[in-house]
């Protein structure tokens, strides 16, 4: 069966960065702003021999394999609530149910409904994914609670070149390991604190659990195993909690996992309706845009300000649901504009898969002096 790494199993939507689409050159930026679950705030280590780098993804790689739950080859039926309370911000607020059921020898299906209006099925069989959904795409908060229990961590062959540093902190009472991720051509080491472009993964050492998760500063998730029911070798956090410069955004509770003892091959048939409706749209990972407000150069020995922009770009190309990670920042606004009249036109053949990918839009200004 296809991993997720290789975005062909697209259920699992992947949220490891593409690395590549990061600047090359960094000037100097503004630290980043504080945060409760912002964990890095000790000595950051680089990470550059073999040996150091081969823990530090054996350590992600252990985290990451709790949330891989068709790795185990058994058939399952999981069930998901979740809270969205954007107070606008994005679409669909309210509570949101979801299903996932899985078997290995006939597929994947999953289902979800909003609060309002959306509703959505999804079919893996056979090497192809099939669905129906009441919209032109699927929205950014049910698109990030898949990302936040399916695959919060990048796999270890897309890191085989990323800069990495780590550093020790405190979550909740307990040590853990913090993982900063940038791309191979950032100059990492240097830095002091958490640059703008790093993902952050904090991971217990002992238990090997995923504690916390931030793609982005300004965006954090927040991972509880209290009551968390093991199966067949993983195990899922009780309850994840989204946060948005300091707030709560989303709450996921899994209700139930557990196995199925006779599952129904029907609910894994794609209906006529899907198959007359073609290749069903994918989720995929998340890219990063570094971009300079204007023509404004920060002067000699003044920092650069940073706003970052968090959305979802459709399979049609169009930016959806975008909004500041950082709305108290005087340029929050017009990092925002900005963001809207980037072209992200597809470049894909007329007959692919759609796709539609999260984006974090880094917008720099000089900053106030």
């Amino acid at each position: 069966m296809p991993n997720s790494a290789s975005k062909a199993f697209v259920f699992l939507a992947a949220t490891g960065l593409l690395l590549g689409a990061e600047r090359k050159k960094t000037p100097e930026l503004a630290s980043i702003p504080s945060d409760p679950l912002e964990l890095v705030t000790g000595q950051i280590l680089n990470v550059q021999s073999d040996a150091g780098r081969a823990a530090v993804l054996q350590l992600l790689e252990r985290a990451r394999a709790n949330y891989t739950l068709p790795s185990a080859g058994r058939p399952y039926d999981l069930k998901v609530s979740f809270t969205v309370t954007s107070g606008g911000q994005t679409r669909y607020d309210g509570v949101w149910k979801m299903e996932d059921m899985f078997d290995p020898k006939q597929g994947q299906r999953w289902t979800a409904q909003s609060p309002g209006d959306f509703t959505i099925t999804r079919v893996y069989t056979k090497g192809r994914l099939y669905g129906e959904e009441s919209d032109n795409y699927i929205p950014l908060r049910l698109q990030e609670a898949r990302a936040a229990l399916f695959d919060p961590l990048p796999s270890t062959p897309n890191l085989a070149h990323a800069s990495i540093r780590t550093s020790t902190a405190i979550y909740d009472g307990t040590p853990v390991t913090c993982v900063l991720i940038s791309g191979p051509e950032n100059p990492a080491s240097r830095a002091t604190s958490r640059r703008w472009d790093e993902t952050e993964e904090c991971i217990d050492p002992q238990s090997g659990l995923l504690q916390t998760h931030s793609p982005a500063p300004g965006r954090y998730n927040a991972y509880d195993y209290s009551n968390a029911s093991p199966f067949a070798g993983h195990l899922l956090p009780r309850r994840v909690k989204l946060t948005e410069a300091g707030q709560q955004i989303t709450e996921i509770t899994v209700d139930s996992l557990g196995d199925i003892n006779a599952a129904d091959a029907n609910l894994f048939a794609p209906t006529e309706a899907m198959k007359e409706r073609g290749r069903a749209i994918a989720m995929q990972g998340a890219e990063k845009i570094w971009r300079l407000a204007g023509r404004v150069r920060a002067s000699r020995g003044h920092a650069l300000d940073a706003v970052c922009i968090f959305g979802l770009v459709t399979s049609g190309g169009e930016l959806v649901e975008a909004h500041s990670l950082q709305p108290g920042d005087p340029n929050s606004a017009a990092a925002l504009a900005a963001a809207r009249q980037i072209n992200f036109s597809p470049r894909t053949a007329l007959d692919a898969q759609p796709e539609q990918h999260f984006v974090f839009i880094i917008e720099e200004f000089p900053e106030a002096r």
